[in-house]
């Protein structure tokens, strides 16, 4: 596949939502977890998203209790987590699997575009993947990497 927008996912309440939606859009997509030591990074994407969403940014979240069991609840848990606790608005998607054989297909896209440290696998919750207005995978951020240390790339993304 050349491209995100073949790919489609589900709401957390099941509507499903093709990625060529987001056409023409600079997309970050990010592996979630409700209770991880990375989860108040949902706060800096939140800010990312109120600061560029005007310009064209998108970001995707997509629950995942692959990692310690750190995504254990339904969708109720998960949208409480995120819009009450942490004030998110971007959207947000079904729990899915990241890695293994029941990876969502998105998933195995971007790992294969970007396979990062571990080659074909996601390390941990928050790994994030910015893609091009074109609808191309532009770089991979580690779980650790701060919502606001990849501001930059994004600026550079909108200007292209």
């Amino acid at each position: 596949m050349t491209n995100f927008y073949p790919f489609s996912a589900s709401t957390l309440r099941g509507e499903p939502i093709p990625m060529a939606d987001y056409a023409g859009k600079v997309i970050l997509v990010v592996n979630t977890a409700s209770h991880c030591g990375f989860t108040p990074q949902y706060a800096g994407l939140e800010a990312l998203y109120q600061k560029y969403a005007a310009q064209g940014l998108v970001v995707l979240g997509f629950p995942c209790n692959q990692f310690g069991k750190q995504e254990p609840g339904g969708a109720d848990d998960i949208e409480q987590t995120c819009h009450i606790n942490y004030g998110v608005s971007f959207p947000m998607f079904e729990k899915v699997e990241v890695n293994g054989a029941a990876a969502h297909p998105l998933f195995r896209y971007l790992k294969e575009a970007l396979p990062g440290v571990l080659g074909g696998r996601i390390k941990w919750n928050f790994t994030k993947f910015l893609i091009g207005r074109d609808g191309k995978p532009l770089k991979r951020y580690a779980p650790f990497t701060k919502p606001e240390n990849i501001e930059a790339d994004i600026i550079a993304a909108l200007e292209r």
